[in-house]
């Protein structure tokens, strides 16, 4: 038992120099975090003349969110999963926000000022339905609201006190597709479609859902898209040509319908119609071509034209400021200015506010608009309006000024690079803070204060304002630790955003005119982003480029685009519109006179097209030409296959920058027991120190490293879903290392027992990957190790000094190779999202594993925990070495967060970035939320950190010199003394 306790002692203090961490104040000196909600899709303004004034927001980053109506500033908001689509929002009995989520089968309230929620109903249902939320206002049902709730095929009737169903009905065995729900004191009109003719309208009971009555209509002819509900007993519906509009009334339970041609209403337009969805009391909205139709319904069930506006951009939902006055206002594009106008929904005549805006280009079009009114001093009705730009960004609008903005795109990250900021050029002023002697005292005076721990609360805010004001790491040059650079993202929207690593700021944005939406591209979205020029040689005279990859829709067959852009300003240098398709962009280590970096983009047919398009490009591919080589993974069909360039492709003539490919090898893997689930190779840009491995006892191992190497881990089909849908028996997790030029498999390994979802990273010659042990009910990682045995004979000294090694020969996977695989597995805590690894400029720094935790934070763990080396009782030799004591679970260090109690919201991704400075390593992670660190896995053992105090150590130098001093007059009066005996 001693000798336990001995050891676990002596683990700790083994491991005391594996955790960094970092005082409180000096939260923020490094590192920056940015919350941000996304795209809105939902906003319901909440301001009563009590509390805050707030809007409510849902968006399509599955966020709910409650921002301050002044400054848009968050004032609590909650990420829900991944797969919890909020549906809808409301406000119930003034002090709760409900939202309906999960396709119509979760309901939440949650508490208006705090966000705390305050209860959930899981409604249960067996069809994919359309979901709708309904909360009544000011109706009561016994003895609260009653919320009523359609989702999954079922209506739920649900108490808004505390979120018990009272009553439920089932639509989904009539297959009847439930559009409206109308409610009354008493009774409750459903009204669907069952099919595309029949329309059907329910009367139920409110008080206990039971059935009153059941009428329904048969059209004799079909309908296109949903019907619009206009007033409590009107729909319009349009035919399955598009030609007539529908009207459908029903009235004490009877149902007919009127008809009429689009073509009687307006006669000068041809195209297709389309009903907009939007909520406007006795009128509705349609659409045809760039035109839109206000239409009105009279109470005996007329259609009237109202007004045709061209260019219309967004409408809002009819806004209530009084009993019978109903508003609502559009936005309108015309001569490049955009028209914000505000209209009473039952006079047509005035505008209660017309206004022109100026929004930046850059944003896009406006694509939602939701309004809110308040009362001016002069007891008129004045309007804000909250709108939703292309770019995903955020606007509130008052009085035709933008009061505040918010850049929500940064929510929806897709891809990062980086790029060099400026080179410090002579006769370039850079702005200083100046400071009088009396501040420069008063500085080092709070440092030294804060050294020696006697700060008080308020020096400890000077110290850390101070830090942040005197560390210039906002500066638009380069720094000569590398830690200032641009951290350039690509967004889902298309839009490009450069952000300095020092505080997170905005250096510039563009919004690619490429993926702007149009006709031609309806459905624009970002793909990839690359760096394309890097000047190494001509950083004073030329800026760096990036190249950025598009699409106008999701499926791999839609248009791609090209953008290129200058790293500093933002500026498009280029655009591209592709003939081809893109399924894979392959940067190739070769670059042409300008130093643009050669790529090789993969179309769907395997064919490979080379950008730039220029003959010394083609040249220098022709050089290379054998020594392409690149692999493709089918999902799907269970196969993985080599290949390389063939020749040119033939079409109408012969295009020298396309070239056919021909297949290698092929993996195919057994469908009935193996599905690829996750596949991982190492960056094309890292850097090995060395390829020795220094062992106990002196031995050597050399490690296998190649950039061919691919990792692939699958899983038995039963197991390939969510955690718990195979039992341990069927459940297996098959892991497979693969030379991609060749084809051959290197190593292999089988867990059973196990399935996914797999996380790995693969750095050197090692990876590490993170599954579910079903057995032992608990998350595992693993690591494998490749050596190259083909260089074990190089250990004799004298073939070293008779020049008889083979460390020289060049690795080639064309020969097979002589490997060894070490592997061993551990337990982990936590459920993972992400994985990376640290980087640093030579690789000579030890390896963290940065892990993306389910509770969204960042937690770094050394590689040494990850060794499979590790044994229960490591020789002496191997504690020498650095091995740590074998524990069956990976321990988690509370200190080793480096995101501290921050929370990186819907976590997607974690990039590591190496800097100069050889300790550092720049860490950046994306998901809702961003985040950015600087981390030295190894301390900073070749810089002296920022808040070294310097005043301290001139202190110690004049109290040792005043020390020396006062010690040789004590020795000299000494000595006098004794020389007077």
């Amino acid at each position: 038992m001693a000798i336990r306790v001995f050891l676990t002692l002596l683990l700790f203090l083994s491991l005391t120099n594996l955790v960094s961490s970092i005082y409180e104040d000096q939260v923020g000196l490094m590192d920056w975090h940015q919350q941000y909600i996304g795209k809105v899709k939902h906003a319901v303004f909440h301001t009563q003349k009590t509390g805050r004034k707030r809007v409510l927001v849902s968006t399509e980053e599955n966020v709910v969110a409650s921002l301050d109506l002044r400054h848009g500033e968050i004032f609590w908001r909650h990420v829900l999963g991944t797969n919890d689509v909020v549906d809808g929002i409301d406000i119930a009995l003034g002090k709760y926000v409900i939202t309906l989520s999960s396709g119509g089968s979760i309901l939440r309230a949650w508490n208006l000022p705090d966000g705390q929620m305050v209860w959930e109903s899981s409604l249960q249902g067996s069809k994919e339905s359309k979901s709708i939320l309904n909360i009544p206002k000011n109706l009561k049902a016994d003895k609260d609201d009653l919320i009523l709730v359609y989702g999954k095929g079922h209506l739920h009737a649900i108490s808004g006190i505390d979120g018990e169903i009272l009553w439920r009905k089932d639509f989904a065995s009539d297959s009847i597709e439930v559009n409206h729900i109308i409610q009354s004191p008493e009774v409750i009109y459903v009204a669907g479609f069952v099919g595309s003719s029949k329309f059907y309208v329910y009367e139920l009971n409110t008080k206990n859902g039971e059935l009153l009555k059941n009428n329904h209509i048969t059209l004799p002819f079909g309908t296109f898209g949903e019907s619009l509900s206009v007033s409590g007993d009107k729909f319009v519906v349009l035919d399955d040509l598009r030609s007539k509009i529908v009207t459908i009334n029903f009235n004490n339970g009877d149902i007919n319908y009127n008809q009429k041609q689009i073509s009687d209403l307006v006669k000068d337009l041809s195209g297709q119609a389309v009903i907009l969805p939007s909520r406007l009391p006795g009128l509705f909205t349609l659409k045809i071509n760039s035109n839109v139709l206000f239409i009105k319904i009279t109470n005996e069930g007329e259609l009237v034209l109202v007004d045709k506006i061209d260019n219309a951009a967004a409408f809002s939902n009819a806004l209530s400021i009084s009993e019978n006055q109903h508003v609502f206002a559009f936005v309108q594009y015309e001569d490049n200015k955009i028209h914000l106008s505000v209209k009473d929904v039952n006079d047509w005549n005035g505008d209660l506010l017309k206004e022109d805006l100026v929004v930046d280009h850059q944003r896009g079009n406006i694509e939602k608009i939701f309004i809110n009114n308040y009362v001016r001093t002069d007891r008129s009705h004045g309007f804000r309006a909250l709108m939703v730009m292309e770019d995903h960004s955020l606007l509130l609008v008052q009085q035709g000024e933008i009061v505040w903005s918010r850049e929500d795109g940064l929510a929806s990250v897709v891809d990062v690079t980086t790029s060099e900021l400026p080179v410090e050029k002579d006769g370039v002023s850079v702005a200083k803070v100046e400071q009088n002697l009396f501040e420069w005292l008063k500085g080092h005076a709070l440092k030294l204060k804060g050294t020696l721990m006697i700060a008080s609360p308020e020096d400890k805010v000077a110290i850390q304002k101070l830090r942040l004001r005197s560390s210039e790491k906002s500066k638009m040059t380069r720094d000569h630790n590398g830690f200032r650079k641009l951290l350039i993202v690509l967004t889902r929207a298309g839009k490009v955003f450069a952000l300095h690593t020092g505080d997170g700021h905005v250096v510039w944005s563009t919004a690619l005119h490429t993926l702007r939406k149009s006709e031609e591209c309806e459905h624009p979205v970002g793909l990839n982003i690359y760096q394309w020029q890097v000047p190494h040689h001509h950083a004073l005279d030329e800026n760096p480029s990036i190249l950025v990859i598009g699409r106008c829709g999701p499926s791999l067959t839609a248009p791609t685009v090209l953008s290129f852009l200058d790293a500093y300003t933002g500026k498009e240098l280029n655009s591209l519109s592709l003939a081809h398709t893109v399924a894979r962009v392959i940067p190739l280590p070769y670059t042409d006179s300008t130093e643009q970096r050669l790529h090789l983009i993969i179309d769907v047919n395997k064919h490979a097209y080379l950008y730039p398009r220029t003959p010394e490009a083609i040249e220098i591919l022709k050089r290379e030409f054998s020594n392409v080589y690149w692999y493709s993974v089918e999902v799907d069909n269970g196969v993985i296959r080599g290949h390389a360039l063939k020749s040119n492709c033939v079409h109408e003539v012969v295009d020298e920058y396309c070239f056919v490919s021909r297949d290698l090898w092929s993996i195919v893997f057994p469908s009935e027991s193996e599905k690829i689930i996750a596949t991982v190779t190492r960056k094309s840009n890292e850097v090995v120190h060395t390829q020795a491995k220094v062992m106990t006892d002196h031995d050597v191992l050399y490690k296998y490293i190649s950039k061919n190497i691919l990792f692939v881990a699958n899983a038995a089909p039963k197991a390939s879903g969510e955690i718990g849908t195979a039992t341990p028996e069927e459940a297996s997790l098959v892991i497979y290392i693969i030379d991609t030029v060749t084809g051959r498999i290197l190593h292999r390994m089988t867990h059973h027992g196990c399935q996914g979802p797999v996380h790995a990273v693969f750095s050197e010659n090692w990876v590490v990957y993170h599954y579910f042990n079903l057995r032992a009910h608990r998350h595992e990682m693993s690591v494998i190790e490749v050596y190259d045995q083909s260089r074990a004979d190089n250990k004799d000294i004298w073939k070293f000094v008779l020049g008889k090694h083979n460390l020289t020969s060049p690795i080639s996977s064309y020969y097979r190779p002589e490997i060894s695989a070490k592997s061993q597995s551990y337990f982990f805590t936590h459920s993972v999202k992400a994985i990376e690894v640290t980087s640093t400029a030579k690789g000579i720094t030890s390896k963290q594993l940065l892990i993306g935790t389910i509770g969204d934070q960042v937690l770094a763990l050394d590689k040494r925990f990850l060794d499979p080396r590790r044994t229960l009782n490591p020789s002496q030799a191997e504690k020498e070495e650095g091995i740590i004591p074998l524990t069956d679970s990976l321990p988690i260090i509370s200190q080793s967060y480096i995101t501290h109690s921050l929370k990186v919201e819907g976590l997607r991704g974690i990039i590591t970035v190496p800097a100069k400075l050889e300790s550092t390593s720049l860490v950046f992670a994306y998901g809702v939320d961003l985040f950015f660190t600087q981390i030295a896995p190894s301390r900073t053992y070749d810089s002296l950190t920022e808040d070294f105090s310097y005043a301290l150590l001139l202190l110690t130098i004049v109290a040792l010199v005043a020390a020396l001093f006062i010690t040789w007059v004590l020795s000299e009066r000494k000595d006098l003394q004794e020389k007077w005996r």
